[in-house]
């Protein structure tokens, strides 16, 4: 029982072999194909979620003209990359301008490239305090990360009007509701468990909810802010570790959030933001051997391409198919998006003859 929880495998036996029931889940962890079978778990293989549909997704587009330098004399700025809890410049020294939504410069922003993912990546892998911190402990940064961006939702809200153009009542609601989601997977972070199963045999199958380690999320332009965190959130409350390429249109948001991010006690490499060419970006996450897990919510190309290009380490991919997503529903949060952040191990103990 030492030994279980830290092996990486989808069934474990104690004292004994090949035991089976249809109410006690079997594979996953790569050693079954794609998906798994029994139990709860194995239901929601053949299951979609009824999430919140929203238009079709078009490929993100940068304009070919020079953007027009906004009023007065702001600082030229270029947001650099967030990786290993450490703000650094891409590997290639480009930057991507950022427009307001009426065609000024809003800043700068880093040109991710394959080996800034990488880079990323390895942070992802080597931030063990994370994913070995307690659920609980977990909960608590969650809620302190919400409570820090809530003293910054001001500035969040106006920088959603400079960028999408949306009203300021519009913006508020988006922040806020930013902060409601933190504090929703903050709460469930400690709460969504495993389960004990009673297979018609003198033992207990011990489903094991345990994070599915390195996750790739590429982020939608569509409320850029509310969709980012909707993702990162129940992926970070499960344990896992985060590799997030925000919306390529409006990534400022990301690169003021993990402002926010290195003030909230996350520890250096749980979570990471690499700009630039979301479906480049993407194909990288898919390719790479150590990332266990890819969330992409982007266009329908983009999605197919993560999702063939990731057959060949079975990597768990979670796409939107190319469709958009209501990300202000409350359909667009829950025990859906909790379970694609777990693995489940069953442990089978025996308890006599």
């Amino acid at each position: 029982l030492h030994v279980a929880p830290q092996l990486k495998a989808g069934v474990v036996w104690v004292n004994g072999t090949n035991m089976f029931d249809a109410a006690c889940g079997f594979g996953g962890y790569r050693e079954s194909g794609f998906g798994r079978e029994g139990g709860r778990e194995g239901m929601f293989e053949y299951l979609t979620a009824k999430l919140p549909l929203g238009p079709v997704i078009k490929p993100a587009t940068m304009s070919a003209q020079p953007v027009e330098q906004a009023d007065g004399a702001a600082i030229d700025r270029t947001a650099k990359l967030f990786i290993g809890g450490k703000q650094v410049r891409p590997d290639g020294n480009y930057s991507l301008a950022i427009a307001t939504a009426k065609g000024k410069l809003a800043g700068e922003v880093g040109l991710g490239s394959r080996k800034d993912i990488r880079d990323a990546v390895s942070a992802a892998r080597g931030a063990k305090a994370w994913p070995e911190a307690t659920a609980y402990n977990r909960s608590q940064v969650l809620y302190y990360l919400a409570e820090n961006l809530s003293g910054r939702a001001g500035e969040f809200a106006a920088r959603l009007t400079e960028l999408t153009g949306a009203t300021p009542k519009a913006a508020r609601e988006e922040v806020e509701q930013s902060i409601e989601r933190l504090f929703l997977y903050a709460g469930l972070a400690d709460k969504f468990e495993g389960r004990v199963h009673q297979p018609p045999a003198r033992a207990v199958t011990l489903a094991l909810h345990e994070p599915v380690g390195v996750v790739g999320i590429v982020a939608p332009d569509a409320s850029p802010l509310l969709g980012l965190i909707s993702l990162i959130a129940p992926a970070l409350a499960m344990g896992n570790t985060v590799v997030a390429v925000p919306s390529e249109r409006y990534p400022l948001l990301a690169t003021d959030l993990y402002q926010v991010i290195e003030y909230s006690d996350i520890p250096s490499g749980a979570i990471n933001i690499v700009t630039g060419r979301s479906a480049e970006l993407a194909g990288v996450l898919a390719k790479h051997d150590d990332v266990d897990g890819l969330w992409v919510f982007a266009d329908a190309e983009t999605c197919a391409k993560a999702e063939a290009e990731s057959i060949g380490n079975l990597k768990r991919v979670w796409s939107g198919n190319g469709r958009g997503i209501d990300w202000a529903s409350d359909q667009a949060a829950g025990d859906a998006f909790l379970r694609r952040a777990v693995e489940v191990k069953n442990v089978w103990v025996p308890y006599g003859d």
